[in-house]
């Protein structure tokens, strides 16, 4: 090998020698990437966990039978246990209870003849107590009328009914719906709670009341849609949902929840669509002018480049990205997280002190505007110094790439500075899919959106979700179409709030 490179020209060893010194840099890239990603993934398998169960590898039968002398050790315990809790004093700073519930008085005086006593007081103790959901059957009787002539019938009109000739009443299907979408309990484990109350009701009939509850929501819900293109300022995420009806037998199709979230009156859409596509979000943003904050997804890129539209990114998913290279590159991570902080507790203080918007924008080209300067500037020095593939050069990239839309937020204080609320909205997705798994078909799916916008809606004005959703049940299908709105629940707090006045 020595000898051929001696036969070689000056030129063609130059070439050599480069070429040797690319394979060497690629190969070191390539290592430091690898390393990386094997950090990154131990971190996320051994990281930010404390709940972790080790089995014992020594332990290779279980003590199915437990000696008398140990049972009557056991039982002298919990007598002594028993005791002790029946003696131990109240607890000082317990919770003050609840002024707006029912109270069930119960008089409990001395045992004995109190015939030669004379009461000189009382003393009161409280507990919350609880009864379960309780089942009863409603019973319209509708009584008939008719003319002493016998010249026709009147009868009482039945009030309006959620499930045309069906049995359930607008609060059971309002706790059905709240039970599978806001507390994350699939129909089956409510068939039982039914069972246990001896109700038996079968799974297919249960299924058919919720797609009927959903379908009386439609109205509603497209006003929604309508409404959401109006805004001027949204944030868009989007989140997978499983669904049965997929073209491949045996499998499940990977459908989406597009979520439109709208900061400045606290509305939020779900949209469902089996693509993550970037023409899916046309129909919403077509005609969409305003501010609009998104991810790094590159679905979005094409809308943000319209002259109608500014748009923001979230620093949030930069933050994470530098996250990612804490063990890749932590000197200058923790450089930029540090940065990234002190922008956090700008917002932070502009909350705490209730700033308004006009004085929330003061305050970030005041603080904020000189830190996004100087990280800008660091980044655009420093990328040129680490390899593109290395987590910590992703994550400048990343920022370098989205620096104008990362600043934009600094132009009106009603702005966020991430996508951290439309997110929160998706949370209950997230948890909801881990218990009853998957959608039955896109067209339960879309449904599933219509009632995961409304609910996410009530918790954004803390508005009860079952009580709103029991009042739109039964007035939806009577209310005049122009005033629909009123059923939204933000509409329907101020309703309440207004009648507690």
């Amino acid at each position: 090998m020595e000898t051929a490179l001696e036969n070689l020209s000056k030129e063609d060893l130059l070439k050599v020698v480069s070429s040797r010194n690319d394979a060497l840099a690629e190969r070191d890239e390539k290592i430091e990437y690898l390393e990386s990603q094997l950090a990154m993934y131990k971190r996320m398998q051994f990281g930010q966990k404390r709940e972790r169960f080790e089995g014992d590898p020594n332990q290779t039968e279980l003590p199915f039978e437990v000696e008398p002398l140990a049972v009557e050790q056991q039982q002298e315990e919990t007598k002594q246990k028993i005791e002790y809790t029946r003696k131990r004093p109240n607890h000082k700073g317990r919770a003050k209870l609840p002024g707006h519930l029912p109270v069930i008085e119960i008089d409990i005086h001395p045992e004995g003849d109190l015939s030669d006593m004379v009461c000189i007081g009382k003393e009161i103790t409280e507990e919350l107590e609880c009864e379960p959901a309780k089942f009863y059957i409603k019973r319209y009787i509708r009584y008939k009328y008719t003319p002493k002539n016998g010249d026709g019938v009147r009868i009482g009109e039945l009030p309006e009914r959620v499930i045309d000739r069906g049995i359930p009443g607008a609060g059971l299907l309002a706790m059905i719906l709240t039970g599978k979408y806001q507390d994350h309990l699939p129909l089956y484990r409510q068939k039982q709670i039914f069972a246990r109350e001896n109700i038996q009701i079968a799974s297919s009939t249960i299924e058919g009341w919720t797609k009927e509850s959903l379908i009386k929501l439609e109205p509603l819900y497209e006003q929604l849609i309508f409404d959401t293109k109006t805004k001027g300022y949204l944030q868009v995420d989007e989140t997978p949902i499983k669904v049965l009806d997929s073209d491949k037998k045996g499998a499940a199709h990977q459908g989406w929840y597009w979520v439109y979230h709208c900061p400045l009156d606290r509305t939020v859409l779900f949209d469902y669509n089996p693509s993550r596509g970037g023409h899916v979000p046309r129909s919403m943003l077509d005609n969409f002018k305003g501010y609009l904050q998104t991810d790094g997804y590159a679905a979005y890129d094409k809308y943000g480049k319209k002259k109608d539209i500014t748009h923001l990114a979230c620093w949030a998913h930069a933050r994470r990205e530098f996250e990612k290279a804490l063990q890749n590159d932590r000197p200058r991570a923790e450089k930029a997280l540090m940065m990234i902080q002190k922008l956090y507790k700008i917002e932070r203080r502009a909350k705490e002190d209730g700033l308004s918007a006009d004085r929330t924008k003061e305050l970030r080209l005041e603080e904020a505007l000189p830190v996004i300067n100087e990280m800008g500037k660091w980044i655009f020095q420093e990328i040129k110094n680490t390899l593109p593939k290395s987590q910590i050069g992703k994550a400048m990239a990343y920022a370098y790439a989205r620096w104008d839309a990362l600043s934009a937020y600094l132009n009106d204080g009603n702005l966020q500075i991430d996508n951290n609320l439309c997110e929160n909205a998706i949370r209950p997705v997230a948890l909801g899919r881990k218990n009853y798994l998957f959608a039955g078909s896109h067209e339960a799916a879309q449904r599933s959106a219509m009632i995961y916008s409304f609910f996410a809606i009530c918790k954004k004005h803390e508005v009860n979700p079952y009580q709103w959703l029991k009042h739109t049940l039964l007035n939806i299908a009577s209310i005049n179409h122009k005033n629909i709105k009123d059923l939204y629940p933000q509409n329907y707090k101020q309703i309440i709030d207004k009648s507690n006045m």
